[in-house]
C-alpha cells in the first residue's frame, strides 16, 4: 500500500468480551500482516453525544478526524433484534454531516448468535452507509453461531470462518489498490506535470 494510507476499523459493541471485538481483531491482524496502518476504534472508550444533541465532544471530533484521514473503513457490528447495533448507529451519527464516510470505501462485518448470521443487520447497515455517501463494498461478511466460532480467549475455532473474516481486510486492500491508488497516482502525475 502507498505510504500514508490508513484504515479505520470500528467496533459496534461495548459489551465486555464481545464477539464483535474478537472478529474485529482478526481483521486488524490481517491488515497488520499486509503492513497497512490501522486505527482500531473501540466505541467503549469514547463518550459520544446522542443524536440531535448539540454537545461539544472531543471524542466525536477525534472519531471524525480518524475516519476523514482514512483511505478506507471497516464497520463491525453484532446483530441486535434484526438490525445493526445502536452503538454503530451512534458512531455513524457522530461522523458529522456531511458524513466523514462520504466517498470512502467501506467494508462491513457482522456477527450473530443465530444460524443465519448477521445478514439482516448488514443489509440495514449497507443502506445507511450508502445513504451517507459511503462506497460500500459488495462482499459483506457475516459470522453465524458466533459463540461456537470463537474461544473465550478470542481464537477463531473454524478455519473457514477465519479466512472469510480476514477476507474483509483483503477485499478492502484489493479495492483500494485497484480503484483508489490509480486515482491518487493520476492526480499526483497531473499536479507534478501541470504548468
Amino acid at each position: 500500500m502507498p505510504e500514508g494510507f490508513r484504515i479505520a476499523v470500528i467496533g459496534g459493541s461495548v459489551r465486555p468480551g464481545n464477539y464483535t471485538a474478537k472478529a474485529m481483531a482478526l481483521v486488524v491482524d490481517e491488515f497488520a500482516k499486509r503492513e497497512v496502518a490501522v486505527d482500531a476504534i473501540d466505541p467503549a472508550t469514547l463518550k459520544l453525544p446522542g443524536p440531535g444533541l448539540d454537545e461539544e465532544s472531543p471524542d466525536a471530533e477525534k472519531l471524525q478526524a480518524s475516519v476523514a484521514a482514512a483511505t478506507g473503513v471497516v464497520l463491525c457490528t453484532p446483530e441486535y433484534h434484526g438490525s445493526f447495533s445502536s452503538v454503530i448507529k451512534l458512531v455513524i451519527e457522530n461522523l458529522g454531516f456531511p458524513s466523514a464516510l462520504a466517498g470512502k470505501p467501506v467494508a462491513l462485518l457482522g456477527v450473530a448468535a443465530g444460524a443465519i448470521g448477521a445478514i439482516k443487520s448488514l443489509e440495514h447497515l449497507r443502506s445507511v452507509c450508502g445513504h451517507v455517501g459511503a462506497i460500500v463494498l459488495p462482499a459483506l461478511v457475516s459470522v453465524a453461531d458466533v459463540q461456537k466460532v470463537f474461544a473465550p480467549d478470542g481464537r477463531c475455532l473454524d478455519a473457514r470462518v477465519e479466512k472469510r473474516v480476514r477476507g474483509v481486510a483483503a477485499g478492502l486492500v484489493d479495492y483500494i489498490k485497484q480503484n483508489v491508488c490509480p486515482r491518487v497516482t493520476l492526480e499526483r502525475m497531473l499536479r507534478e506535470n501541470a504548468v
